[in-house]
């Protein structure tokens, strides 16, 4: 079996760190507002396809550097080529993108977003396609294709936005490309908290420990339906969720909190 370690993980375009199951991600070009290159949409794919090989991560955190998130792709690295390319080139670039938001739902480990500053473009598409978000009082989230006469339909968007906060605000933010306030994100349910900036990376990892010390196993099996619910009617979903609770009721986590419950004990959980 193809197994890796956290350590293996060697990214050129970002900064990684691992610790106590939980691995940060930190967008590290501060002076740009945190930019995507097309090399760092590249090697964040590839480090989110990784991901459900290795063993010591259980979580993952993404933050930005310099009190910003992440400001989309680059104007000139990026969006400068991509007035160029023919059909074919543009294609590539496109179904790239779109390949990151696919290994972010696909790896099996919960994805937190602590955003603080500029969250706009592809960098609004990351958070969205986390698990859980923490954002500041100043942070501003903004999809901005249609500023640069583009569609709202990037990376998903259409399809994961009105999930999270509903159609018509989705609709409205797609349509406009206007900032979504901290506040709007709290009261319409993208972010999962508010926290100042100082404070918000601690929050996002605080949580991720949280998470990391619980049944990872099953964490990943709530991940992965929760994903293809998406296409399921009622009944199709509670059978997928009878069969998928069946399979967690034969791990060693689930004999472990019983065991721990009987013995009146806070159960301790090793992800098998």
């Amino acid at each position: 079996m193809y197994k890796l370690k956290a350590a293996d993980i060697k990214p050129e375009h970002f900064a990684w760190s691992a610790e106590d199951g939980v691995a940060t991600i930190t967008l590290n070009r501060p002076e740009r507002k945190n930019p995507l290159t097309f090399e760092s949409y590249a090697e964040l794919r590839d480090t989110f396809h990784k991901l459900q090989w290795v063993e010591d991560v259980n979580v993952v955190v993404i933050t930005g550097e310099g009190g910003n998130f992440c400001s989309g792709g680059d104007v000139h690295e990026i969006i400068g080529p991509l007035t160029k390319m023919d059909m074919d080139g543009l294609l590539t670039f496109t179904h790239m993108t779109g390949d990151l938001v696919k290994s972010m739902r696909k790896c099996p480990q919960p994805i937190i977003s602590a955003i603080d500053g500029i969250c706009a473009g592809a960098g609004a598409i990351i958070a969205m396609a986390s698990d859980l978000r923490y954002g500041t009082p100043e942070s501003m989230i903004g999809f901005l294709f249609t500023r640069v006469g583009l569609a709202g339909c990037d990376m998903g968007a259409c399809a994961m936005l009105p999930r999270i906060i509903g159609h018509g605000r989705a609709s409205e933010l797609l349509y406009t490309g206007r900032m979504m306030t901290s506040e709007e994100a709290a009261n319409w349910g993208f972010y999962n908290g508010v926290a100042e900036p100082d404070e918000v990376l601690d929050v996002a990892t605080t949580q991720a420990k949280r998470l990391a010390k619980g049944p990872t196993f099953a964490h990943a099996m709530t991940k992965k339906t929760l994903h293809q619910e998406w296409n399921m009617g009622v009944d199709e979903a509670i059978e997928a969720e009878a069969q998928a609770q069946a399979i967690c009721m034969q791990t060693q986590d689930f004999e472990r909190a019983y065991h721990a419950f009987v013995a009146k004990e806070k159960p301790v959980f090793e992800g098998n």
